[in-house]
């Protein structure tokens, strides 16, 4: 499960990231005098407690509090280990995750759980649903461990649950998947590929040149990679609306997808921008 892309990477003055495998997913520190903040707890309890130890050995300094960037699996099925540790340290997470663990990650754990071979690379058989014990309604700072800490909901994107977490006296962003750079940002269960621009046009709105951006998977990125995304996702906006409007079928339109949006995105999430567009058009 360790990561291959190396050790603890310092990304701000007292804020650190690691990439995880599986999945090559980000996992932020936030330092602070009273302890440490955790930023998204990976794909199940035993990473989870790998992250833990992995955390407890770098900084000897207590967890004291932990962000979900939003629901998906590899970003908060690690909360139930999380929540039991000493200090029982809170949960802050999007208001919306526990209603999307009932409408989404509820039914695919519970059909992977009874038959582990629908999914055989999950290792989900120690999962309990675990929502955050702090939900987060509109922006709000926070100060665990005496550092203040940004949690700024997202307009809906990737899904309804996503949370932008900025460490101000550092600028440094913590966006989870609404960016992607190690590879094609994915429209999953429960995203919104016709409002996904808007939502950066939102974030974009708060980013500052020269902060930095730790997306959900990949490398720290700038202002300018998230201009350049938001730009695909207005792409692909239009083309769902252009071939909702000219009656096509999913299959006809990612057949027919523009060279743009084919380069960027493989066909089958094509395919699933247009399901998710399609369904939100009516």
């Amino acid at each position: 499960m360790r990561s291959g892309h190396g050790d603890w990477e310092q990304v701000g003055a007292g804020v650190f990231r690691r990439r995880f495998e599986p999945l090559d997913v980000s996992i932020g520190v936030v330092v602070a005098a009273g302890g440490l903040t955790v930023i998204d707890t990976r794909n199940n309890p035993a990473e989870a407690r790998e992250l833990v130890a992995d955390v407890g050995a770098r900084f000897e300094a207590p967890i004291v509090a932990v962000v979900n960037t939003h629901a998906h699996y590899d970003h908060s099925f690690g909360n139930q280990h999380l929540a039991s540790l000493d200090g029982r340290p809170p949960i802050y997470g999007h208001a919306m995750i526990a209603r999307h663990y009932a409408d989404h990650e509820a039914p695919r754990l519970e059909a992977v759980q009874r038959d582990p071979q629908r999914e055989p690379d999950k290792s989900w058989g120690e999962v309990m649903l675990t929502p955050p014990t702090v939900e987060v309604e509109r922006a709000v700072t926070i100060e665990p461990g005496g550092r203040p800490v940004r949690l700024q909901p997202l307009p809906r994107g990737h899904t309804d649950t996503d949370l932008a977490v900025l460490v101000p006296d550092s600028r440094v962003w913590f966006v989870g998947d609404v960016i992607e750079e190690s590879g094609p940002p994915m429209f999953g269960s429960g995203s919104f590929p016709l409002e996904w621009p808007a939502a950066l046009d939102a974030l974009l709105a708060l980013i500052e040149p020269g902060d930095v951006i730790v997306p959900g998977h990949g490398a720290v990125v700038d202002r300018d990679f998230v201009v350049r995304q938001r730009d695909a996702f207005g792409e692909m906006a239009a083309f769902i609306r252009s071939s909702r409007a000219a009656g096509l079928d999913v299959e006809a339109a990612a057949a027919a997808a523009p060279a743009p949006l084919a380069a960027l995105w493989p066909s089958s999430f094509v395919a699933s921008a247009l399901r998710a567009g399609f369904a939100a058009l009516g």
